[in-house]
């Protein structure tokens, strides 16, 4: 009697640790199943961001390739147009078709902001043709600003503190910048007149002092005092616009 209560006991016992092992292995199935799904789930989301991200790249250098062929095919009409002037306004046309006046006896007076005679003279033919490239159908739709750079030397009221120089010498190119725009924008010219509305979203002046300064060597020792005394018309494409919205697309 004892021999076979014992082995109930034992054998209740054993049925209990089988019914744990059981719990335990479906336990064990169950999270495997569940890691897999989630693998899965992971290797799902992994291919869906590689295949957008291929998207994105595509689209990127689409846009890249057009405005480098926009950029250079705007060169070519920048410079056929002004290229026999440039020598007489002493000016230039940079690869990044930056148009740069690079005369500062011609542009203002020391430490004005008043434009001179001849400048206005420049910018009376200068302009209108200007906007009659950027305006044209190829490239109207694809500018996102035109903006007038003032710049200084860093020798205009040099005897100050630094802070104040720069300060000064900000104000004047701002003030210069300022100038040239509302003269080019009030000019009685029909283009300009025709485009005065488009011009008014994408025209803009900014006064740059001396943080851009011109130098004669290439270690940049020496500031060359005459080209750091410009104006610069710069024209900024749509492109950097395309790609950032490309890529909050992709968040």
């Amino acid at each position: 009697m004892n021999d076979d209560s014992q082995w109930m006991s034992i054998s209740d016992m054993m049925s209990g640790l089988m019914l744990i092992f059981m719990f335990i292995a479906i336990s064990f199935m169950i999270q495997v199943q569940e890691d897999k799904n989630k693998t899965e789930e992971i290797n799902r989301d992994l291919e869906q961001l590689i295949k957008q991200a291929k998207k994105d790249k595509e689209k990127i250098e689409n846009i890249a390739k057009t405005y480098y062929k926009d950029k250079e095919e705007l060169n070519r009409d920048l410079t056929a147009e002004f290229e026999k002037d440039l020598e007489e306004w002493e000016a230039e046309i940079t690869k990044d078709n930056i148009i740069v006046f690079n005369s500062p006896t011609v542009l203002f007076n020391t430490g004005k902001s008043s434009i001179k005679k001849n400048f206005k003279n420049i910018l009376n033919n200068f302009f209108p043709r200007y906007i009659k490239t950027l305006s044209s159908k190829k490239y109207k739709n694809e500018i996102d600003e035109i903006r007038i750079e003032g710049h200084t030397s860093n020798i205009w009221n040099k005897g100050l503190k630094q802070r104040v120089t720069y300060l000064k010498n900000m104000k004047l190119s701002q003030n210069r910048a300022n100038n040239v725009l509302a003269y080019c924008y009030s000019l009685k010219n029909n283009i300009i007149q025709e485009n005065i509305k488009w011009l008014e979203k994408h025209f803009r002046a900014n006064g740059m002092a001396f943080s851009k300064l011109k130098y004669l060597d290439k270690k940049h020792s020496l500031v060359d005092l005459i080209k750091s005394k410009r104006v610069e018309f710069r024209v900024q494409m749509k492109t950097e616009e395309k790609i950032y919205k490309i890529l909050e697309v992709s968040k």
